[in-house]
Order: structure tokens, then sequence, then C-alpha cells
């Protein structure tokens, strides 16, 4: 289309060499994969966004979040390194001026930062698109495209580009006016924990009739006593068993109460789901599921309802600043900001407020809890939480976040693995650097270079079970076994980037980004480094132990019983090992000849030859 012509034209006029690569609906993970890995791309721009229609199964998926996922696994897949650049159209309000047409671009903006925590490596950015590109807009995309580890989060307009920034919301200069609640409010997921707060709230101020929608509605735990405290504030209530994500099931329960009267004037959507699973583990099915409650329950709620006095939705920090195995999850937050942004467009009522943590019962428990915890995200009491709710309505805010945030512990974290400019201006957020290791490069070297190739390879295992301990707070190097899978032990893309970083400044070396996941443990990760480490000026032999680091490390990945699709039956294993005790036979015998022979030998030992020697030995299975 002329996005696509205009782009290539623009890339290649400034000396790229582009290639352009269709994706089509036979297209799968495997089949993707096998193309990017015979095309190797270097850099990666995608018009995926650009789609405006659904998933052939899942009409609440678009498919510019269900192809962009299914890119991003296939680039893992087939281990290609290159950034990722994302661009949409509309998926963002960057200036006064614009509207939100269409919200399916802004749930690729909230996925799209959680493959940016996931995956840092391969992370370029997000770009939104003017309506129209000339030859000034074209040139500014080149700009931003070409910026290396710059701004991440950028919309294009015909004023120029703007970056997307977390800031303090201003105290309003009116007093405001506390919002009048009347008649009927309709508050989704009802009967959850928010709910309960919320209706509560609305008792209070006087509300007539409280409708509490949830899935199981008067079956679910806890809706009983529910109902009796509200009654005893002097509210009428009606607890309704109803999928919102259902436009037909939810129309026949807006009926059934525009009969019963009086109208509905609020609805308070907090309904949703929350599934953690990285990208790389989610499926359409999976994003679907957590789409439905939130953005599919919002759009019929909006497209029912229409003008209220009132529209106020639940969204999550996840879908503002993205969370690490959250993508679905922020994809629908980021779709309920975009749907307050069109409708306040259409001059419709609508507050978008994303939330930090609740306290109590709120939507975090156990291990999410905990992983709130640790990224810097305290617990809100309740009652603020809700004042601050008042608040917004009385300044009738748009979107805007309320949290409850430890900003020193949040940017450390967020900004572990690259610098993140969205939180940039806000002045506790600014990282402060860790001290680098104590163990610096010449001592570390130094030591290993007086031991003797048995103590080296003890001490540098030691090394990296040291520095392992410290990114994953553990006292000291006993609580991490070396030969334990690195997921197992903790590791995420994010920690997985800083061990990088620290082994990086302790050993001199420049590392690659995937070196945690190239590598499947501690003893593997020490055995690669010690032959990047070789104390030997002879480039044969130093290159000869790279090779022989290599062929440990894929022996040692197939030995991982976190990868089970790739260890060796019975008969591989013997043929390997058949093969293995030949190469060592091959090296006994040339033992004292040339050098570049053993380099041979250790060359030939591929995947292919390997493969050719099962079937000679065993026949194909």
């Amino acid at each position: 289309d002329a996005d696509t012509d205009r782009i290539r034209a623009a890339l290649a006029g400034a000396g790229a060499d582009v290639d352009l690569l269709a994706l089509g609906p036979q297209d799968t993970r495997a089949t993707l994969a096998e193309r990017l890995g015979v095309a190797r791309p270097t850099a990666l721009v995608s018009l995926l966004g650009l789609a405006e229609t659904t998933h052939r199964d899942h009409d609440v998926l678009p498919r510019a979040v269900s192809d962009t996922v299914l890119l991003v696994q296939a680039l893992t897949d087939a281990a290609v390194r290159a950034r990722l650049w994302t661009l949409t159209r509309g998926g963002v309000a960057a200036t006064g001026t614009d509207s939100v047409d269409s919200t399916k671009s802004a749930q690729l903006w909230g996925l799209a930062r959680v493959f940016g925590l996931e995956h840092p490596e391969s992370w370029g950015g997000l770009l939104d698109l003017p309506a129209e590109l000339d030859e000034r807009t074209a040139a500014l995309l080149l700009a931003a495209l070409s910026t290396p580890d710059g701004e991440d989060q950028l919309a294009l307009r015909p004023a120029g580009l703007l970056a997307r920034r977390l800031v303090r919301a201003p105290a309003s200069e009116s007093a405001g006016s506390a919002p009048q609640f009347r008649d009927t409010a309709l508050i989704t997921g009802g009967t959850g924990g928010l709910g309960g707060h919320v209706a509560r709230r609305l008792a209070h101020a006087g509300v007539r009739h409280l409708v509490l929608v949830s899935r199981r509605g008067p079956d679910a735990e806890g809706a009983d006593r529910l109902r009796e405290e509200l009654v005893a504030l002097g509210a009428r209530v009606t607890i309704a068993a109803c999928d919102v994500a259902d436009r037909a099931a939810l129309a026949t329960l807006l009926e059934q109460l525009r009969t019963a009267g009086p109208p509905i004037r609020t609805v308070v959507h907090t309904a949703g789901s929350g599934r953690s699973a990285r990208l790389l583990d989610t499926d359409a099915a999976e994003i679907a599921a957590v789409l439905a409650p939130k953005a599919a329950g919002a759009r019929n709620l909006h497209e029912l309802l229409g003008d209220l006095d009132a529209f106020v939705l639940f969204s999550s920090g996840a879908g503002v600043w993205g969370s690490g195995g959250q993508g679905a999850y922020a994809a629908a937050n980021a779709d309920l900001d975009a749907l307050a942004e069109h409708r306040r467009g259409r001059g419709l009522a609508a507050t978008s407020v994303a939330w930090g943590a609740w306290a109590g019962e709120g939507m975090a428990t156990g291990a999410a809890e905990e992983r709130l915890h640790r990224q810097g995200l305290r617990f809100m009491d309740p009652q603020v939480a809700i004042g601050a709710l008042d608040q917004a309505l009385e300044h009738d805010e748009g979107t805007l976040v309320v949290a409850d945030i430890d900003w020193p512990t949040f940017a450390a974290r967020y900004t572990s693995a690259r610098d993140r400019p969205l939180i940039g201006e806000i002045p506790e957020a600014r990282p402060v650097r860790a001290p680098e290791p104590a163990e610096q490069t010449p001592d570390l070297v130094a030591r290993l270079a007086t031991l003797s190739g048995d103590e080296r390879r003890r001490a540098l295992l030691g090394a990296v079970a040291a520095q392992a301990a410290v990114v994953l707070g553990h006292p000291d190097a006993a609580a991490v076994p070396v030969d334990r899978s690195f997921r197992d032990l903790g590791f995420d893309s994010l920690t997985a980037v800083k061990l990088r970083n620290r082994l990086a400044a302790a050993t001199g070396l420049s590392l690659p980004a995937g070196l945690v996941f190239d590598h499947p443990n501690p003893a593997a990760l020490a055995t690669y480094l010690g032959s990047r480490l070789a104390f030997d000026e002879n480039p044969v032999r130093s290159a000869l132990f790279e090779d022989l680091a290599r062929l440990e490390s894929t022996v040692a990945a197939l030995s991982c019983d976190t990868l089970p699709a790739v260890v060796p039956d019975v008969r591989e294993r013997a043929a390997l090992t058949t093969r293995l005790r030949a190469l060592l036979t091959g090296w006994d015998q040339a033992r004292g000849g040339d050098q570049s022979a053993s380099r041979e030998q250790v060359d030939d030992v591929s995947d292919d030859d390997l493969f050719d020697f099962i079937d000679a030995k065993f026949g194909r299975s």
C-alpha cells in the first residue's frame, strides 16, 4: 500500500538495503522463524501495527497484536538479534487535537512495551504515524529509526517528533466540584474487592440503585455479605450474573435494568483478569481471554450506554510502563486508556485511572504481590485510592496514573537493561548507577592468570555464581547451584542483562545481550567465559579452546532437563558418545602433530556430521 511504498522508498533513499517480508495467513511461528533465519535482517521495521482487521478465530483480538506476537516469537526462535521498531497509526493522543479513533493500535502500544522489557536487546521502539506521510514526515521517520538507544516511544505529527513522558499531574487551579451520583450506578466486577470498595463509596454518595455485575453474580463469594452492607447504607442492590464481553447478554441485562428503573447514570468498569506469561509462551487464545473482560467489556458498555454522568475505567500501570510477563494484560489496560480518550474526543464523559497496587482485597496476591514489592510498587490503602478517584472525577481528568511508587527501587529495576526515557522527568526516578563490582577486571583476570587449568575453572565458576547471587539478591554464591538452569534460578530478561553487564565489567569482555539465554546454566556460562579469557597468545590454540567451549556449551544444553524437546534419546546419546570418543582418539593420535589438523578435527563436529553419523550407525527413526 501507499504507506509501505513510501517507507520503503525513504529507507532505500537513505542507503538501506530494504527487503519486504509479507506475513500471510498461512504463516505460523515455525514458518516465519524459518523465513527470518534465511533473511537474517540487521534491523526491522514492522508495519503489522497498521492492520485494522481482527484475528480470524478471535473477534476481540486485533491482528496488529496477534501478528506482532507471532513476529516476536519467530525472531527469538530464529535467534535474530536485530532491533525491532513497531509502527502504528492513531495509537496515542500525542497532542490536544489528536483523536483516538481505534483502540487496536493502543493495545499494541501496551503489549510492545512489555516486549521491550522482556527482550531489551531486540527493542527498538514504538512510533505512531500521522494521518498522511509526506516527504518531511518521512525524513523525521528516518531520524527516529536511526537513533540508537534513544527515545523509544514516539509520535510523528506535522509539528515534529513528540516523545512520551510520564509526568506528575499538576494541582488544579480550580477546586473542582464533587461528583454528583444519582439514580442507578452499574459496577462491573462488582462483587470483587475493587468493585466492593467502589460500591461502598457510591452508596455513601447517595446512589439510589447499585447494580453489581460479575460472571458468577449472586453466587460469588461474599456477595450476600456485601449486599447486606450496602442495603444498610440505604441503597437498593441488584447483583447480576453477566459476562460483559458478551454483547448480547449485556444488552439483555441493560434492557431489564431500563425497564425496572431508575436510569443508569454511572458506570464503573473494574472487571478484568490477568494471566502471567512471557510473550514467547503466549498464544492467540490466551491473549483473547485477557482482552475480553476488560477491552471488549468496556467497548460494549460504551456502545450500548452512550452518554452518562460518569464513565470510569479501572486500568493498570502495566498498560502505562509495561510489566514483564503481562503482555496481554498491558494491552487490555492500554485499550481502556485509549477508549477514555476516544469518548472524551466525542464530548462524552470518561475517566480512566491506571492504578498501582491496592492493599487488602486488590488484584495482587501471592507471587504477584511479591513481584510488585520487588518492582518498587507499594500497596495503597483503599480509602486513599478512593479519595484519589474522587479527585480525578472532581477535576474531570481523562487518563491518569494513581500509584504509590518507591521511585529509586522502581527506576533501578526498570532501567537495569537500558535507559527508559519514559520516566526521565520524574526527579526521584533518575537512576543512581550501582557501584562497580568489587572485583574489577585487573584483579579477576590477574588472579585467574596465576592459577592452573582446574583451579582457574573453579575460580571462574565461583565468580559466575557470585555475580548471579548478587543479581538475584542472595547472600552468597552457595545459594546458586551451578548446574541448575538460569530460568529455574529465577532469571528473567532484566536480571539476565544485569548479570551480563556485571560479568562484562568483571572480565573486561564484550559480551552479547543474550549471554544468559545462550548458555543454560552457570557451569556452561563459566566454560564459555573461560574460552574467551584464554591466557594463550597463540591464536590457533585460543581458537581451539573457543571451539571446545562452544561444544561443551552445546552438550550442556542437550543435557538440560528444562529443554526436554532437545534431550537426545538413548540411541542418539550412544551415537554422540561414539562420535566424541572418536574425536578424542583422533586427538590422541595427532598429539604432537600439526595443530591446524587438530583445529580441523574440532571444526569437523557439525550438526550435519552428527546426524549423518547417527543415520549411518542406526538408520533414521
